[in-house]
């Protein structure tokens, strides 16, 4: 099934760049080594088939990316600025391998603001017909149309106020189709001053209209950036690449063995999403290894989904310092100072050789799990056997767990000290949303905080 992308903002637009060519790069790439040419072939085209427009108006189909036409992706483009849509369609010309359809954007001269109501409130309005145009061409493209990924940031003013307002319209539109939102959590010690405010709003209004909400936190990802890839001077553009690399993981073409279906965007929300009141999802991965230490680097499965496992219930971002000492126990005596992390429904998905063989069983332990899913609910497994980029083995976890209480709680807090001192409230009282909206907003994101902590 076919996977049509909403870039939204400058966060948006430069994730979905880095996706599209992640995607490729692997298909593409070393991995067709590590299998036969049949196979190799069939993934190619699935992976077209899920992020390009394969076939040209006249008709014509593009069979791969090494043909004269290029590939060009299920994308819309949507900012307030034209700066950072022109740079990504420009990047994706010089890479040689894919393009973005040139009458897929929606751009104005000026933008938000880091403004969340200016967003919300004024702009989305503005672009929404011609925005929801464009959508519907880029769905009628799909020859089977399996949803929506809106990529965004939390933190500014387009992403998160045209975002919030834009995924409501995508609900009204196609109130039966999957609709997943990818979010940026911002940095902790902050990177525009009102982000709180901007977050707490945009996350309650996701709430109410998206399936799901995939979170990615910059300090997380910044923390494998710079101690597993040992980057030294770490840009968005590094970031960018480890959200698509783990987005990617999840989305690229892989098979059930227990039902036979694949990881469309579908099969994994009706997993992963056993409630509506639970729709917050994370991902992790393992290994997170530069290229340059990946030849003298070895890993196995046993080895990898230990440390997977250690990281899902000890809550931790990545392999390196995860807290051995949290152990999982039966609920009826939980101990605070070691306290596990419970999920409603974990999918994991590996890649690479031998992935048919390995054992899964310790994802599938009930204690995990909150008590009223069903046990044969919670837990699935994704293979491919082709190695997944330049990895011989990699595994993946998308998970719907007790993981954002956390920042989600210290989010809320800080924008409700903010909301109760009037600091800056008046900057969105001008553009039409009231003090009851922000009230809407924090009473919403409480109950979240109250469901996640009773799992």
């Amino acid at each position: 099934m076919s996977l049509v992308t909403v870039q939204l903002g400058q966060c948006g637009n430069q994730i979905g760049g880095q996706l599209f060519t992640t995607v490729l790069e692997d298909a593409y790439g070393k991995g067709g080594l590590g299998c036969s040419k049949k196979e190799n072939t069939v993934y190619q085209d699935a992976v077209l088939e899920r992020f390009f427009n394969t076939e040209e108006p006249s008709g014509e189909i593009r069979l791969s990316c090494s043909q004269q036409v290029l590939p060009t992706a299920r994308a819309v483009m949507v900012d307030m600025e034209p700066k950072v849509i022109q740079q990504t369609i420009q990047e994706a010309k010089k890479s040689g391998k894919w393009q973005y359809c040139e009458k897929a954007q929606f751009c104005q001269k000026r933008g938000s603001g880091n403004n969340w109501a200016h967003g919300y409130s004024h702009h989305g309005p503005t672009a929404r017909d011609a925005v929801m145009d464009i959508v519907q061409r880029e769905v009628e493209k799909c020859d089977r149309f399996g949803g929506f990924l809106s990529l965004m940031s939390l933190a500014g003013g387009t992403g998160s106020g045209v975002g919030a307002y834009l995924t409501e319209c995508l609900r009204e539109e196609y109130p039966h189709s999957f609709l997943a939102n990818q979010i940026v959590w911002p940095y902790g010690t902050g990177e525009v001053i009102v982000q709180n405010f901007n977050a707490a709003l945009t996350l309650s209004h996701l709430y109410q209209s998206a399936d799901a909400i995939i979170v990615f936190e910059n300090d997380n990802l910044h923390k494998i950036c710079s101690q597993l890839l040992s980057i030294k001077n770490i840009s968005f553009q590094d970031i960018n690449s480890v959200i698509s690399q783990e987005l990617a993981s999840v989305l690229q073409p892989a098979m059930s063995a227990d039902s036979g279906r694949t990881n469309s965007p579908g099969e994994l929300l009706e997993r992963l999403v056993p409630d509506p009141q639970y729709k917050l999802l994370n991902v992790r991965t393992i290994p997170h290894t530069s290229e340059r230490a990946l030849a003298f680097s070895s890993f196995t499965w046993p080895g990898l989904l230990k440390h997977l496992r250690q990281m899902l219930i000890a809550n931790a971002g990545m392999e390196e310092g995860v807290d051995w000492q949290v152990k999982v126990h039966s609920r009826d005596r939980r101990l605070s100072s070691t306290d596990f992390t419970p999920s409603l429904a974990n999918v994991l998905f590996l890649r690479g050789k031998q992935c048919e063989s390995t054992d899964i069983s310790p994802f599938s332990d009930p204690r995990l799990y909150s008590s009223w899913v069903p046990r044969d609910a919670a837990f699935s497994v994704f293979r491919q056997q082709r190695p997944f980029h330049h990895y011989e083995k990699y595994a993946s976890l998308l998970s719907n767990s007790q993981a954002p209480v956390g920042p989600l709680g210290s989010l809320v807090g800080k924008a409700w000290n903010m909301f109760a001192s009037r600091a800056y409230v008046h900057q969105y009282l001008k553009y039409g949303i009231a003090e009851e909206d922000f009230l809407d907003s924090f009473a919403t994101l409480e109950q979240v905080i109250n469901n996640y902590s009773n799992l």
